[in-house]
């Protein structure tokens, strides 16, 4: 390239121009040229200090587990004390001495994990144990590494994997020697794991309390579960079973006497052989509240189960009840609590919480397609419920293809749509999900409800079903009939949008009242009634109404919340917005605004995530006029990221040790870690490596040099 381009400096005219850009054309293939050796731009830095043995020690509140066993140099004896005192005696010990000694060495000692002493129960809660952090923190603070040991118990739980920091580590030819602390098994324990109370109740009415416990002890436990008021005193109790080394899921029933919120206290006695205390209790807070629900009944005949429900509904105080009896041979009915009409305007509608429809299908006599496609919306769109109750003349067989048909959560035989009638009555059994559902709590106890299901008259007729649809929830079978698919189910709930749908599949519940009178009959259409109307009534007002999933979140949940807005004239809001503002535990507050949604329901949903246990206060209103507005908490369950008695994980830190070209060291062996770190070579100096040939100011000078070259060219003529 060189003698080319002297014999085109010899030939042109312009011998120094030409010059030039020959020199620029050689000087750009020169550094296309090098770059194929893929050059490195390499810088050294010596240490200026003695080399440096790091010992990390975990601060973690798990430390405080009590399950190390000291080494038998140490305390002569296999003393069990706490992971925190166990790694304070053996580094506090003379085994590290010698390392302490040693002129070429320097040893220090560095805690992590460790929450503040003065911090709040909400920052506790969140704290947890970073292994990660903590090593690349230790990187970026030293440069002159010999050996970093480490003290743990190897259950990290926030931040990335450790195992990315002992690749960090292997890169810098630094040795990682691991030293597990704890067992490796879980401490015998009892641990209340989770209580998912509803976030309010009723005063006067049954709140069912499910909880976990999760047991790590070697055989079955027969205890007592204890709820008590911490206020008042109250309390009940419930004798349980729980199992050897499983999770055990129950609930307890707890009666609200008074308005207003209660801090409840969940706890079951110190089992022998248990190591932990703490865990055996809980507390959570619940609102009890008086409520007054809008009910409307449909029907076309007064058979006895309208009759009845009519009556149950009618006499209690906290229901409001306005009945449409169709009666296709007469007139409508009339009298107190009827109305002449179905309520076509979504004004009129929107304010029932739960509809009951009898034998009620679309045609003459009975409902249009346009009102079965509003009451679909009120259900899915306003989270109102829907109780389905068929009768003999099968006219819910036309709901089927209408806008209600996907709401119905069983499928019918279409061949017999006026249902199966018998001579002998039959009975109803409670299934699995059915004996731990709300809604099928007629005793006072638990241990009574069995007794008196089966106690209760039976039936003589029932509906045409053949079996329930997927993502339903069968909470009782025909006790004596069953097909390909099994028992008859006959009383069915499912979710359908935001609310909530009930099929009861004979006509016969108001026979309950056989002997008892309304006990029975009035507590399960009672409970029926609030139990659709949850969601609904979290927090209502004259202008919105908002209810919000899940209800008592943890920290990391995101929740949904979901809300109906109205005008001023009770219609749902047609234009305009939805701003909520959300205060957290710790005083911080910020805005959101929901996104409305399709339909004329006036509709509007929004998330937000869970970042702190405690109560979140939330104020929602319709644009900028609170006046009408509403307030509500959300209470976040506080739930521990670092908790007692787990077990440690040595696996965790046998692979950041075989990373980083490490060792993992038993408590009884600390005295060869010692000799071992000794005999390491001095760290090597620093590098910084920069790839010249793959880097960006390479290839933008080359750019330019080649920019330069040819415009040169254009200036000396050369085309």
């Amino acid at each position: 390239m060189a003698l080319l381009g002297i014999i085109a400096i010899r030939r042109s005219s312009r011998r120094k121009r030409t010059g030039a850009l020959e020199i620029l054309r050689f000087l750009c293939a020169l550094i296309c040229v090098l770059m194929l050796w893929q050059p490195e731009w390499r810088v050294v830095t010596l240490p200026t200090t003695k080399p440096e043995v790091a010992i990390l020690i975990d601060g973690s509140r798990s430390s405080t587990t009590a399950d190390a066993i000291l080494p038998v140099e140490l305390s002569g004896s296999q003393e069990v004390v706490t992971r925190s005192d166990w790694m304070k005696q053996v580094v506090a010990s003379d085994l590290f001495e010698p390392l302490r000694t040693d002129d070429r060495n320097r040893v220090f000692e560095q805690p992590f994990a460790t929450p503040p002493e003065d911090a709040d129960p909400a920052t506790l809660a969140l704290a947890g144990t970073d292994i990660n952090s903590a090593i690349e923190n230790l990187l970026d603070e030293h440069d002159n590494l010999r050996a970093l040991v480490l003290l743990t118990d190897g259950d990290w739980n926030i931040g990335q994997a450790p195992v990315a920091a002992a690749q960090k580590l292997r890169r810098r030819n630094i040795p990682l020697f691991a030293i597990p602390v704890g067992s490796d098994n879980r401490l015998p324990d009892l641990d209340i794991s989770n209580i998912t109370a509803p976030t309010y109740g009723i005063v006067g009415e049954n709140v069912q309390i499910p909880f976990t416990i999760l047991s790590s002890l070697d055989r079955d436990v027969r205890t007592v579960v204890r709820l008590r008021d911490t206020k008042s005193g109250k309390e009940l109790t419930k004798s349980i079973t729980i199992p050897a080394g499983e999770e055990y899921y129950d609930s307890i029933l707890w009666r609200l006497a008074t308005e207003g919120s209660s801090t409840l206290e969940l706890s079951i006695p110190f089992a022998s052989g248990e190591m932990v205390a703490k865990n055996n209790k809980r507390k959570f807070t619940i609102a009890g509240k008086k409520e007054s629900l809008n009910v409307l009944v449909i029907e076309t005949s007064p058979r006895w189960e309208y009759r009845f429900i009519r009556n149950a509904l009618y006499r209690d105080p906290g229901v409001t009840v306005d009945c449409l009896l169709l009666h296709p041979q007469l007139d409508v009915g009339d009298g107190p609590g009827y109305i002449q009409s179905f309520p076509d305007k979504l004004e009129d509608l929107q304010k029932y919480d739960v509809v009951f429809l009898g034998d009620v299908g679309i045609g003459a006599g009975g409902i249009t397609t346009e009102q079965a496609e509003l009451l679909k919306g009120l259900v899915e769109s306003q989270a109102s419920g829907i109780v389905f109750i068929p009768g003999k003349q099968g006219h819910q067989n036309s709901l089927i293809a209408s806008p209600l048909g996907d709401l119905i959560p069983v499928i019918f035989d279409q061949n017999r749509k006026e249902g199966i009638s018998e001579g002998s009555p039959s009975s109803l059994n409670l299934t699995s999900d059915g004996k731990g559902s709300l809604l099928t709590m007629l005793g006072e106890t638990e241990e009574e409800n069995p007794l008196i299901w089966k106690s209760l008259p039976g039936f003589y007729w029932h509906a045409p079903v053949i079996k329930a649809k997927g993502g339903t929830d069968v909470l009782a079978v025909h006790a004596n009939r069953s097909n390909e698919y099994g028992r008859i189910p006959l009383l069915v709930t499912k979710t359908a949008g935001n609310g909530k749908v009930l099929f009861l599949g004979h006509d016969s519940a108001w026979r309950w009242r056989r002997g008892v009178e309304d006990l029975y009959h009035y507590r399960f259409w009672g409970q029926v009634a609030r139990w659709m109307s949850y969601q609904r009534n979290m927090a209502a007002g004259k202008r919105i109404r908002l209810y919000f999933t899940p209800d008592r979140p943890k920290p990391g949940d995101t929740v949904t919340l979901n809300a109906n807005a109205f005008d001023q004239y009770g219609a749902p809001l047609k234009t305009g917005e939805v701003l909520i503002d959300i205060t957290s535990p710790d005083g911080k507050t910020r805005r959101i605004s929901l996104d409305k949604e399709e339909g004329a329901w006036g509709s509007y949903t929004g998330r937000f995530k869970i970042a702190q246990p405690g109560a979140w206060n939330i104020e929602a209103a319709v644009g900028e006029d609170k006046t009408h507005g509403i307030k509500t908490t959300l209470l976040a369950q506080g739930t521990e990221v670092e908790k007692t008695g787990m077990p440690s994980r040595p696996d965790v830190l046998q692979e950041m040790a075989n990373v980083s070209r490490g060792r993992l060291i038993d408590g009884e062996k600390l005295s060869s870690l010692i000799k071992e770190i000794q005999t390491l070579p001095d760290p090597q100096p620093l590098e910084k490596r920069t790839p010249l040939w793959s880097n960006w100011i390479t290839s933008a000078i080359l750019i330019l040099l080649l920019t330069i070259f040819w415009i040169g060219r254009k200036l000396n003529g050369t085309f």
